[in-house]
């Protein structure tokens, strides 16, 4: 069945022709029709299976049906973890709802809200929110939630681990008494789905490729690299493939400036995202990398989530991820849609239990690239951050020093 089939509005399928939207993936055919009927649902699908179109479109197409809000009242709302995917969510909505004239807000912190409380007063047919900043608004009754007729909790369950279930709690007490809840995530535990029901109304559950967590686009491979060594590996996947776009995750901000140098003084160029810096800069960042300005992303787990950035060709892990959810978050930044994706992960000998408890998540063995010691030494020799020559001067001197150890073992 194709989208110009589909009950909806003329606008709506026209701004989905002219973004190539032509037939509805697996969550999308499963989710619109129950959504479009006013029940609950919880939806549970792979990164990259285009999650969000399948709540945008018959939300838009429910609210062009309905009356335009009053100042400062909001009629859908939708909830997300962080202030990266609040954007990208709202650019999402932008572009299906082009043509409805509908009014989609995104509301986050880290800008000034001056400009946001200004947009609120007009009325607001979708607000896309981050917790902070929307009860913020709400404690100073610049937000009026008590008309909100749908509301949707997107990457739930990061949300629910990080914390937030309280304030989801609290808004669903904002709300009215009878309006429409949407879950939306691409993992969920007993411990979060039993949070979820109790947040809906006998909803339709929905669940896409159950038994596989990670999108089949992907190719998986994990190198064994010593932590000191993952920098020389990591130069020599960008020197081999020097136009392919590269996002590489890391577990702290330190890391990620850390790598950042060490890329520079072999003269690659690259750029970091991570919670140490600036909303705007950031965005700057992300936008950079989404075009192809830059081709090296350096990143901590701030950007695994949800963020949809086109035509990312290798994720490469070089720090494993401590929690073994996040490797399917941070790998689904490839392989996204019909396209094709490579995951490479370095694994230091203090990260194989971790590696263990990923492959136990996933229900797979990640396969292991055979790294022989000669090709192991000669990436690490072939840097340019170790002139070879001197690196070939210390092998010499640490054979000859063991040399000398024998020698004086033996006259012992």
């Amino acid at each position: 069945m194709k989208f110009e089939q589909y009950n909806i509005s003329p606008d709506i399928k026209q701004s989905l022709a002219e973004n190539g939207f032509r037939r509805p993936t697996d969550i999308q055919f499963k989710a619109i029709p129950s959504i479009l009927k006013g029940e609950d649902v919880l939806a549970i699908a792979q990164t990259g299976t285009g999650k969000t179109a399948a709540f945008a479109i018959p939300m838009l197409e429910m609210l062009l049906r309905g009356k335009d809000p009053a100042p400062n009242q909001v009629r859908s709302l939708v909830m997300v973890p962080t202030r990266e995917l609040a954007i990208q969510i709202a650019e999402a909505f932008d572009m299906i709802g082009k043509y409805t004239g509908l009014h989609i807000v995104g509301l986050y912190g880290g800008v000034e809200q001056e400009a946001q409380i200004e947009l609120i007063e007009e009325g607001i047919d979708v607000l896309i929110a981050t917790p902070g900043r929307m009860f913020d608004l709400v404690h100073q009754k610049k937000l009026d939630l008590r008309k909100v007729e749908i509301l949707v909790l997107d990457e739930a369950d990061h949300m629910l681990d990080l914390g937030f279930i309280k304030d989801i709690q609290d808004v669903k007490r904002l709300l009215p008494r009878k309006h429409q809840t949407l879950f939306f995530s691409a993992t969920i535990n007993k411990e979060i789905k039993d949070i979820a029901y109790s947040l809906v109304t006998n909803p339709i559950r929905i669940q896409v490729s159950p038994q596989d967590p990670v999108s089949k686009n992907v190719t998986h491979s994990v190198a064994y690299v010593e932590m000191d060594d993952k920098r020389f590996f990591l130069e020599r996947l960008v020197r081999e493939f020097p136009e392919s776009k590269i996002l590489v995750f890391v577990r702290t901000k330190v890391r990620a400036e850390r790598v950042f140098e060490a890329m520079k003084r072999v003269g690659i160029a690259s750029i970091t995202m991570h919670g140490g810096k600036e909303q705007g800069d950031r965005m700057q960042v992300l936008d950079a990398f989404k075009k192809g300005e830059a081709k090296l992303l350096i990143a901590t787990d701030v950007s695994a989530r949800g963020i949809d950035i086109p035509n990312v060709d290798y994720v490469v892990n070089y720090d494993l991820p401590e929690v073994p959810e996040n490797y399917v978050h941070r790998v689904g930044r490839t392989g996204r849609g019909v396209q094709k994706g490579k995951a490479v992960s370095f694994c230091s000998t203090e990260e194989k239990p971790v590696l263990e408890a990923i492959q136990q998540y996933i229900g797979k063995e990640i396969t292991v690239m055979e790294i022989d010691a000669k090709d192991y030494d000669s990436t690490i020799s072939l840097s340019e951050e170790i002139p070879n020559d001197n690196y070939k001067l210390l092998i010499k001197e640490f054979e000859e020093s063991k040399e000398k150890a024998k020698r004086k073992k033996k006259k012992r």
